[in-house]
């Protein structure tokens, strides 16, 4: 059926009259699009940062670990004994085992992983370890078993700067040993792999009679998976490939999620803006809209084209914010690395990964952002009265009705409930779930609150007139203030939260380390190598060393799809330390079984309290009680404190790796630290590393600082967006204004006292969305310390207040607005007042 031409001629008025409005405020359109090609932006460089780091995380685990099917690893790096090996062999379901030795090496500056590998076992289990035979006229069949015989993949001859043939020195666990570069690893790439055998391996570094892993080739999978467990010993696990993964993923997966769901704080303070951007251009053709209606164009019609001209702006945003955030992850890449500054994958060389699935995703957002703050402005366009709106070119609402209060109380009563709820999958979707919440209950009583402020001044017959008009229009207009101040609110609050989260964060590092680095001196040596029984008795008797406190730190892994905790043997008198920073009392330990101080995420993660009974992979008498939990800040997947002769008696192991040391009185640092490496080893003085407290505080709150770069950049990005649309909307309504402006001058009023009315107007509204904004975010910050952050880190910390940045965005935002309301006033009122009217006459 042909549409009626009352209709046709109305959709194309429409048309025109959108396009028109699109010409004559270009810079409209395009700080609206750019608000949400900033959010898709941030959002698609950090996920293509964080994907393309995992990728290159898995790719370096996958080469290190081959193809095997299933590995038998060592739960520390003390390894395990080999004669595990024949046993495991010839479990039911397992074709073959290849035994590995794995080092961590250093040849010259480059550091690798060095496997030392049975070539004929591991040749059908793990072919992507087998070096390439060498070429040319040097080469000699038998050099893949020479005993000095080193491949190395094409990523570690670069960075060495070495070539075929030539003879390097290989650094590993307190041992420099000369190998010949005989070929090279094709499976393995860019990835820092070397191989040698393993035999040259257990002899030349110290590793007789020691094994780190087993690669298995299986004929029947299940079978082996039900028979190895039984026969694995204390110390010793089954893990494959996904458990790998799952390990590495898990251990910065807290960290990647938070900063996507930062990172689109750009965005979603984006769709504020586009939604404020929208309602005054809604606002400023009402009465064209009331037109069409009145010419027989459905209100359906009216809202189809608002929000078409929202995805449009989206459609430009977006795509503009994919260009910008891939070269936006190139630049992160180069400057922070793929971890960001977090210091999760240091090491390893992050090459960019295109992710076509990601991209369609924050391109779906951005448009989902500019529709969704399109539709209500659209909805109100669409339901304004056309007799009304043909003559009221002011705000529709009559300023004396009530506000809504009761759907901004449910939503902010429902987003404090959804914080209490635990955590899913171990991510905490319930604290993003209230922080939007609570974001938009807070932004839905900024109506109300508003009119509570400007209330008791409404009345006042002494402000005068500049100040009475702005009080008097602010609350005779409640939608427009509320449009304006919705922007500013949101952007406001998310800057505040997250400036308070970090605030708290670093100063309760800042307190934490002040206690933890309570000696003059700390020491730290190679594991591999450390310091054993002689050494430590020298170390001991140095002048000017009034009591020197030796430890041992080693990875642990409890479970093989968690990253390992960090396991520390030292002293303890009577089961304490007066290292650690209890939390809550300490129990004494049960009968039969040793001490074991739990850090606040160990306990978390693996839901220990004081007083459980805990059995830990060191041996088959290795029975501890949680006496109590300790703060710590400085390793996120946990961290047991057990006494160091328990731990020598369970593992064998009599080295030590660090040393707390406290002086004596008037003995000087510099001299008491030559003295220590004077005692020392030659081929291990220079391996050890010697720290003030200043100085370890000074590196970890750098480091704090690094981790933290990004989220830094977001809130300066939030801050930015909010600045720019304060500047957007008063510029949007005071333009709106001019007839109102050229009747004030009729009535008598000067410019002056017209941009003075402007000036208090924006001035106000920049102080009322502040302190909403304030408030607000300091209600987002609690769920971010108190939810999001135990539940994605694992640790508590205490509020504290960033009074500096509070103050400093509160003043930004009055400055803003009454800057950007007198700049556009200017313009507003540059016309003739006789011009200006003369639509009313």
């Amino acid at each position: 059926m042909a549409a009626e031409p009352g209709i046709v001629s109305g959709r194309l008025a429409l048309r025109w009259l959108i396009l028109g409005a699109w010409r004559a405020h270009p810079a409209r359109l395009a700080l609206t699009a750019l608000a949400i090609a900033v959010g898709v932006a941030l959002g698609f460089a950090v996920h293509l940062v964080n994907g393309s780091a995992l990728a290159s995380f898995e790719g370096a685990v996958t080469g290190v670990n081959g193809a095997a099917a299933l590995q038998i690893r060592a739960a520390t790096p003390l390894g395990f004994d080999e004669t595990l090996y024949p046993r495991i062999a010839t479990a039911p379901g397992v074709a073959d085992a290849s035994p590995v030795v794995r080092l961590d090496a250093q040849i010259g500056a480059a550091r690798l992983t060095l496997l030392g590998l049975d070539v004929m076992r591991a040749g059908p289990i793990t072919p992507s370890l087998i070096g390439a035979h060498p070429t040319g006229p040097d080469a000699r069949g038998d050099g893949l078993f020479a005993p000095d015989a080193l491949f190395l993949s094409r990523g570690v001859l670069r960075a060495a700067g070495v070539r075929l043939g030539q003879r390097v020195t290989v650094r590993a666990r307190g041992r420099a040993v000369p190998f010949r570069v005989v070929g090279t690893l094709p499976g393995q790439g860019e990835q820092a792999i070397g191989t040698i055998d393993i035999a040259a391996a257990q002899s030349r570094f110290d590793r007789l009679g020691r094994l780190d892993r087993l690669d298995l080739a299986l004929s029947d999978r299940a079978l082996a998976e039900r028979a190895l467990p039984p026969r694995l010993p204390p110390g010793v696990m089954l893990t494959s490939g996904a458990t790998q993964a799952a390990q590495g993923s898990a251990l910065s997966r807290a960290y990647r999620v938070n900063l996507d769901m930062l990172a689109l704080v750009a965005l979603l303070t984006g769709g504020f803006l586009v939604f404020s951007a929208q309602s005054l251009a809604v606002a400023r053709r009402l009465r064209e809209f009331a037109l069409l209606r009145t010419l027989g164009l459905p209100a359906r019609h009216i809202i189809a084209a608002v929000v078409a001209e929202g995805l449009a702006i989206g459609l430009v945003g977006g795509l503009a914010g994919l260009a910008a955030g891939a070269g936006l992850a190139r630049l992160a890449l180069r400057w922070f690395g793929g971890d960001l500054g977090a210091g999760y994958f240091s090491g390893q060389t992050v090459r960019l990964v295109a992710q076509p699935g990601a991209a369609a995703g924050f391109f779906a957002l951005g448009l989902a952002a500019a529709a969704l703050g399109s539709l209500l402005p659209a909805r109100i366009a669409a339901r304004a009265a056309p007799a009304a709106a043909l003559k009221n070119a002011g705000d529709l609402i009559d300023p004396r009705a009530p506000v809504a209060w009761k759907p901004a109380l449910l939503l902010l009563l429902a987003g404090a409930g959804v914080a209490l709820l635990p955590p899913l999958y171990g991510l905490p979707w319930s604290g993003f779930a209230s922080m939007a919440l609570l974001l938009a209950g807070g932004v839905a009583g900024v109506p109300w609150l508003a009119r509570r402020l400007l209330a008791p001044w409404r009345g006042s017959e002494r402000l005068g007139v500049a100040p009475g008009l702005a009080l008097r229009h602010l609350a005779g207009a409640p939608s427009e203030a509320a449009t304006a101040l919705c922007g500013i609110v949101a952007s406001t609050a998310l800057t505040i939260a997250m400036a308070t989260m970090v605030t708290s964060f670093r100063g309760a590092v800042d307190s934490w380390l002040g206690d933890v680095l309570a000696a003059d001196l700390f020491v730290r040596a190679d594991p591999a190598s450390g310091f054993d029984a002689a050494t430590r008795a020298r170390l001991a008797t140095i002048p000017g060393v009034r009591r020197i406190a030796f430890s041992r730190q080693l990875p642990l892994s409890l479970r093989p799809d968690r990253p390992p905790v960090t396991l520390i043997a030292r002293p303890l008198a009577g089961g304490a330390d007066p290292l650690l920073v209890p939390l809550g009392q300490r129990v004494p330990p049960a009968p039969g079984t040793a001490p074991l101080w739990v850090s606040e995420p160990a306990a978390r993660l693996y839901g220990w309290r004081a007083g459980d009974r805990v059995t830990l992979p060191l041996g088959p008498a290795a029975r501890f009680t949680v006496v109590g939990l300790w703060r710590d800040y400085a390793r996120q997947s946990g961290a047991l404190v057990i006494d160091a002769d328990r731990y020598q008696a369970l593992t064998g192991d009599a080295l030590r790796d660090e040393a707390a040391i406290l002086l004596a009185p008037g003995a000087q640092p510099d001299r008491v630290g030559q003295a220590l490496r004077a005692r020392l080893d030659p081929a291990t003085r220079d391996q050890i590393e010697l720290s003030r407290p200043a100085a370890l505080r000074g590196y970890a709150l750098a480091l704090f600082d690094r981790s933290f770069a990004v989220t830094y950049a977001l809130e300066a990005v939030a801050i930015l967006v909010g600045l720019a649309g304060v500047a957007a909307t008063m510029s949007g309504q005071t333009a709106a204004r001019a007839r109102e402006f050229g009747m004030l001058r009729h009535l008598g009023l000067a410019k002056r006292q017209i941009l003075a009315m402007l000036a208090l107007e924006g001035a106000l509204l920049g102080a009322v969305g502040g302190l909403a904004g304030i408030g607000l975010g300091l209600v987002l910050a609690q769920v971010l310390i108190h939810v999001i952050n135990p539940q994605s880190f694992h640790w508590t910390m205490a509020t504290r207040l960033p009074g500096g940045t509070i103050a400093g965005i509160a003043a930004a935002l009055i400055a803003a607005a009454a800057a950007t309301a007198v700049l556009a006033g200017r313009r507003a009122t540059a016309r003739d007042a006789l011009l200006a009217v003369r639509e009313d006459w």
